[in-house]
């Protein structure tokens, strides 16, 4: 893979799609913390991701 395709871009449909009046989650305007936050849950949810490399398990 090159570098380019490892680069994950800004997640600027995100951003814009933020809730404005939610209890659950907070507005964040500054599209670099924004940014920042968004990678860090990004990296999270891959993490917690149960992903098997051997294949299907046979009983």
């Amino acid at each position: 893979m090159t570098a380019q395709h490892k680069k994950i871009k800004f997640p600027i449909w995100q951003y814009l799609n933020q809730p404005l009046f939610s209890g659950d989650s907070q507005l964040e305007l500054n599209p670099r913390r924004f940014a920042h936050g968004w990678r860090i849950k990004l990296l999270k949810r891959c993490w917690t991701r149960e992903c098997d490399a051997k294949g299907p398990q046979q009983h």
